[in-house]
């Protein structure tokens, strides 16, 4: 498979966590929750044929190897040929590559995904991305088997965006709110303008889309947090400086540099790094797990 980096491989291989193998780790167990919902609400996966939709590094597919058992499929889809190449070889290092195919397609269709074919569909932060949803939902419906089913966990960033003026990623910066007021606007300048697709979208609208594409026994939750502390907080300032919050946005560092005079930079960090050392951060979340059935 071709492994040239793309900004999908660059995100989730190492801008996402700045290289940092703490931080990697820490990302690693708050998402692990979300791995075992999206599975659990997929059961029963013994002997399925299930389709990962934008697999990313494989946190779902991978763990759906085991629960499939070996007469079942994961299908690890992706359009990034560098993910699906790493996910490839995690795939053989566990010796399970009988039970995996690894397919290039773009959400919104997937064109190389026959008709029928799938019995499980899931997800795990894809449609945040994608802006023709209705056509991915069809496309989900379609690849399904009758009584095939889709497991979904989306963010709902429309909930939590923008930011209270004086937290930046959460941290207090009250003290230098009129430099996170620049450093915020710069992000909007350099992230990429597909971001915009990130914050259009809420609860409601999956629950329509579904319906629109013909699911029934459509059930959403949704998880809405607001707390001290988080398990995704920074090891250090180094890490949360050179982090990147998605694929298609700059660095904090970046967008520090952007936005500020050496001088300003200088007093932003050190503010920065006082709320960071001081834990002094307010985890804002809101995701949606929805589950669907495509009729019999």
């Amino acid at each position: 498979m071709a492994l040239e980096p793309d900004r999908w491989s660059r995100w989730l291989l190492e801008r996402r966590d700045a290289g940092d193998e703490r931080q990697r780790s820490a990302i690693l167990d708050g998402l692990a929750p979300i791995r075992e919902r999206v599975l659990t609400h997929a059961e029963p996966l013994d002997g399925a044929t299930l389709l990962d939709v934008g697999t990313g590094d494989g946190l779902i597919g991978l763990a759906a190897l085991e629960r499939v058992g070996g007469g079942g499929t994961v299908i690890f889809s992706d359009i990034s040929d560098a993910l699906l190449g790493h996910v490839h070889a995690a795939v053989a290092r566990r010796g399970l590559l009988d039970r995996a195919q690894f397919v290039s397609t773009g959400a919104e269709d997937l064109a190389e995904i026959p008709d029928g074919s799938v019995d499980i569909v899931t997800t795990r932060s894809v449609l945040a991305y994608v802006s023709e949803r209705s056509r991915a939902l069809e496309a989900m419906w379609r690849v399904l088997r009758p009584r095939g089913r889709i497991s979904l966990f989306e963010p709902i960033n429309s909930l939590m965006f923008p930011e209270p003026q004086d937290r930046f990623w959460g941290y207090d910066v009250g003290a230098v709110t009129e430099l996170a007021d620049k450093v915020k606007a710069s992000y909007g300048g350099l992230s990429e303008p597909a971001s915009a697709a990130m914050l259009d979208f809420d609860d409601r609208d999956l629950v329509a889309l579904a319906e629109a594409a013909g699911f029934t026994r459509i059930h959403l939750e949704l998880h809405v947090d607001v707390e001290a502390g988080a398990s995704l907080d920074a090891i250090g300032i180094d890490a949360l400086l050179d982090s990147a919050p998605n694929p298609l946005a700059p660095t904090a560092r970046e967008s520090i540099a952007a936005a500020l005079t050496p001088a300003e930079q200088e007093r932003f960090v050190a503010g920065l790094r006082r709320a960071v050392q001081e834990g002094d951060r307010l985890r804002r979340s809101a995701v949606a797990y929805l589950v669907a059935s495509k009729p019999g």
